[in-house]
């Protein structure tokens, strides 16, 4: 029977009202999974780009060529050298000790660097390289590459090391670089991600530590492509980035590797100052090491043979010792007493041997005594009662301030390791420090250097550079940086009488001039270079009163703990001073015998800027010196040869 005309009518719209929702749901869903595929095709490409490039893209670290150092000529001082050497990658290795036996079968790998690789790959990041090998030939380099396939994780690196082609000339004043050592990486707050890459080398000490930024650098970096293995298939990126700054400091060359062979054989130390500059043309410290040995990583046995050396190699004696200056400290004494105006040049002060000081005897050098002496002769023959009495006129207030005028007891910014500031006491700093009263016979024992004062060889150079010139001459160590000069340690005046300074320089120059004094056999026989000096003997042990009334044991008769300290400070030519030096001699006896002579040939050797003449030497110590002279020639070529060899 045929439905009615109505109701098929409201059939078909049933049907076309649910086609139009299906419809539209089918098209909500098409539009809803089009925008989708935008988002993320459009929107988010970037992003899923970056995360696809990761498994096949490594970005990577590339450490700075580390800034060189150079004299004040510029002559190298430390340099970088191409290093090969074998890294693997723990996550990119797989079995890491399979990779590590067959690399053993192809490269000589050292028994203790395998096991200090075996700790890191156990210890550090999966991503971290760890150094197998350093320091290796082109053919173990070749061998790795050659068996690429066999060794995952494993690469061959180039990279730069440290070499100081000097040795040991200045081992103390620029230091050495080594491995970054968790010591190191524990005490910064935030490490560079530099710092954790494989064998990268940081100052330890010197000025390669102090200046440790400067001459670091900035890392770059590189996009590389690597396969499954990990191995480096191409290159597809790099940034390379800023190498450390050079460093030219003042230093010479030619008279730094003068003083450290003239000093060879002794615990001694040598500073010389431009007087017009404050430039530190010499810093040695004697015996030296070979930095090299640091850079590679020292054995413990060569580490022991420095540390058991009677003669302490290993401080920088130049700027980190303090020693008593003996009599080197008189002049500071002399013009206490002149600018208070407690003496004048002609008043003299009678010397038996011995001043008696609140019940107590202080002696003289000199047993028989001196006699009578004035400022001038108190300096050339060095009498000790001449300052004990100035001692009682002054006092310590007095003769402490004005040790802090020409430098003891100042810390001078320098960019070296453990620079001392000595000891310019006060009776404020022994009762803080040793919580007693300051006694009137610690006055006495300062006035000639001994006691409680205590003075670097670079502040006995200071201190010379500014007797030298009346100004408050300062230390300079670095000439400039990436061709931009540093500031100069010219000074300023010191503000003293300048008659005061001039009648101590006269006395100077007859320590080293006049047949009766103290420094006479050690003087310059050229006339326009004469200098003017100072010895000075620093007692490192007590002179019992028996030993006293039985006559003092002289030094060569001592084991060589018990001897005086030697010390010399200078400055030349007298008419226009243009360098300043002190010398110090450890356990030396006398500054006039150990540390003046050689004080004298470091001065020749640069007022002459080369072996000097044997007419500027005293007649009688020519064919000692022409001797010398040709041994000292083969230490200088001896140190830079023997390094050169063993880089």
């Amino acid at each position: 029977m045929r439905r009615p005309t109505r109701d098929r009518a409201e059939g078909q719209r049933r049907v076309t009202r649910r086609a139009l929702v299906l419809g539209g749901a089918q098209v909500a869903a098409l539009g809803a999974l089009l925008f989708r595929m935008h988002h993320l095709q459009v929107d988010q490409a970037d992003e899923f780009r970056l995360l696809a490039d990761e498994n096949r893209i490594n970005l990577q670290l590339l450490a700075p060529a580390r800034g060189r150092i150079f004299d004040r000529e510029g002559r190298v001082i430390a340099e970088n050298v191409p290093s090969y050497r074998i890294t693997i990658v723990r996550e990119q290795a797989g079995d890491a000790e399979a990779v590590l036996e067959r690399l053993a079968l192809l490269v000589d790998l050292a028994k203790g660097e395998l096991e200090k690789a075996r700790r890191d790959l156990t210890e550090l990041r999966g991503d971290t390289p760890v150094t197998v090998a350093d320091r290796v030939d082109w053919k173990a380099i070749a061998q790795v590459a050659v068996n690429a396939p066999a060794l995952p994780g494993v690469m061959p690196e180039v990279g730069l090391s440290r070499r100081y082609p000097l040795g040991a000339d200045y081992a103390h004043t620029i230091g050495y670089v080594g491995d970054v050592s968790s010591r190191d990486i524990e005490r910064l707050e935030a490490p560079e991600a530099l710092l954790r890459l494989p064998r990268f080398q940081i100052g330890k000490i010197g000025l390669e530590a102090e200046l440790e930024r400067t001459l670091r650098g900035e890392a770059g970096t590189r996009r590389v492509e690597v396969n499954a293995a990990g191995r480096v298939m191409r290159e597809l990126e790099r940034e390379e980035g800023r190498p450390g700054a050079d460093v030219q400091i003042t230093c010479d060359n030619t008279l730094q590797t003068y003083a450290q062979a003239r000093l060879r054989g002794e615990g001694a130390a040598a500073v010389m100052l431009d007087c017009e500059s404050g430039d530190i043309l010499v810093c040695a410290s004697s015996p030296g090491f070979d930095p090299n040995l640091f850079v590679r990583g020292i054995s413990s046995g060569d580490y022991r043979a420095l540390l058991d050396d009677p003669l302490r190699p290993l401080p920088n004696k130049a700027v980190q010792g303090i020693y008593p200056p003996g009599s080197t400290f008189k002049m500071v004494t002399a013009l206490a007493a002149l600018e208070a105006g407690l003496v004048d040049y002609n008043e003299t002060v009678y010397c038996p041997g011995f001043k008696e000081i609140s019940g107590r005897r202080f002696h003289c050098w000199k047993r028989g005594g001196h006699g009578n002496v004035d400022l001038h002769r108190s300096l050339r023959n060095s009498c000790d009662v001449y300052y004990y009495e100035m001692a009682m006129r002054v006092g310590i207030e007095g003769i402490s301030e004005m040790a802090k005028r020409f430098g003891i007891g100042i810390r001078f910014d320098l960019p070296m390791t453990s620079v001392a500031e000595g000891l310019a006491p006060s009776r404020q700093w022994k009762l803080a420090y040793r919580g007693e009263p300051w006694m009137i016979g610690d006055s006495a024992n300062t006035a000639i250097g001994q006691g409680f004062v205590l003075a670097s060889p670079l502040q006995l150079a200071v201190m010379s550079a500014r007797l030298a010139t009346s100004r408050a001459v300062v230390p300079r160590l670095v000439k400039s940086i990436d061709g931009v000069d540093q500031p100069t340690g010219h000074g300023d005046s010191l503000g003293l009488n300048e008659n005061h300074l001039r009648e101590i320089r006269r006395a100077m120059f007859a320590v080293s001039n006049s047949p009766r004094g103290t420094a006479y056999r050690s003087r310059i026989a050229e006339d326009s270079l004469r200098l003017a000096g100072k010895t000075g003997t620093s007692q490192v042990r007590n002179i019992s009163t028996s030993e006293r009334e039985g006559g003092v044991r002289s030094n060569r008769d001592l084991p060589r703990a018990q001897r005086d300290h030697a010390l010399f400070v200078s400055f030349a030519p007298y008419d226009a001073p243009r360098f300043a030096l002190s010398v110090l001699v450890e356990h030396g006896g006398g500054g006039s015998t150990a540390a003046a002579p050689i004080a004298r040939d470091i001065m020749l050797q640069a007022l002459y800027g080369d072996d000097p003449p044997l007419s500027a030497y005293p007649a009688s110590d020519r064919p000692l010196i022409r001797t010398l002279q040709e041994e000292l020639k083969r230490e200088r070529e001896r140190p830079a040869t023997e390094t050169s060899d063993r880089a």
